[in-house]
């Protein structure tokens, strides 16, 4: 089966940097633009995992993350936490949100994205 990833981020030039990569790895991949489209994206498209961003519009990404874990229809799909934010302090508050990883956008995160999805038996080794 193929993967399906959302990525809820509001920058479309990051949006579209891990689309290509995650669509590299053989994935289907669905971009929201802020928090409210990514609820609804999640609740309609129940994708396998959701990539993302803190600092979104209309609801920002502990939020977002806090609802879709409490949701029933989303409880289980694995999240992970791709932000700017480096300190410990949001990634301990992604982490409390409900997300299964959190990984800073340096220059390792495309690879460190890939890698936590196949950790997470998102994605197979390619």
């Amino acid at each position: 089966m193929t993967p399906h990833i959302l990525i809820v981020e509001d920058s479309r030039t990051q949006a579209l940097r891990f689309q290509l990569e995650l669509q590299r790895c053989g994935a289907r991949v669905d971009i929201a633009r802020d928090g409210i489209q990514g609820w609804e994206c999640a609740r309609a498209l129940r994708p396998t995992a959701i990539v993302l961003d803190i600092d979104l519009p209309g609801i920002d990404g502990y939020t977002l993350c806090q609802r879709l874990k409490q949701e029933p229809a989303t409880s289980a799909v694995p999240i992970i936490m791709l932000t700017h934010r480096e300190d410990a302090r949001s990634a301990q508050t992604g982490l409390e949100a409900g997300a299964d990883d959190y990984i800073p956008k340096d220059e390792f995160a495309e690879q460190n994205l890939i890698e936590s999805l196949r950790a997470l038996g998102v994605l197979t080794q390619t």
